[in-house]
């Protein structure tokens, strides 16, 4: 794929949306393409938080163990980042991410992703909103589980 198709992309991910093209050219050619087979794990839950990863085509499954295995928590498309609370708390990985199908992305690496957010705010408040959004389906989801009991 081509640096500009890269940049397109991106331009279409919400985080990325308001970084003007040539910043997002430099992202792209700065981070890594990486492809996955369906079933092949882009990192696991206690894994050392070093990249961000933006779904560019394919889905993947957000995993946490327990003590009965694995559970799905949530599934990833196109669009989606993941990786980024290990990065931004400075923390081990929190859940396994695994590739429901085929899957390409762009692996953000921890400097880069971190230098973004501090020369976008627009970025920084995106991912605010990314991150409320998953703690309000998060809580939603545990109130359902306790009142189910």
């Amino acid at each position: 794929m081509l640096l500009k198709d890269e940049v397109g992309m991106l331009q279409r991910v919400p985080l990325f949306s308001a970084i003007e093209p040539t910043k997002l050219k430099l992202l792209a050619f700065t981070s890594d393409r990486v492809s996955y087979s369906a079933g092949q794990i882009l990192f696991r839950q206690g894994d050392e938080g070093d990249a961000a990863y933006v779904i560019l085509s394919g889905r993947a499954d957000i995993l946490v163990d327990s003590d009965s295995g694995p559970i799905k928590v949530a599934e990833l498309e196109p669009n989606s980042i993941v990786g980024e609370i290990a990065i931004l708390c400075n923390s081990s990985r929190t859940a396994t991410v695994r590739a429901a199908s085929p899957l390409e992305a762009l692996r953000i690496r921890k400097d880069h992703f971190l230098r973004l957010m501090r020369e976008f705010p627009e970025m920084t408040i995106e991912i605010l909103r990314v991150l409320a959004d998953r703690l309000s389906h998060t809580t939603a989801d545990l109130i359902d589980a306790r009142s189910a009991k």
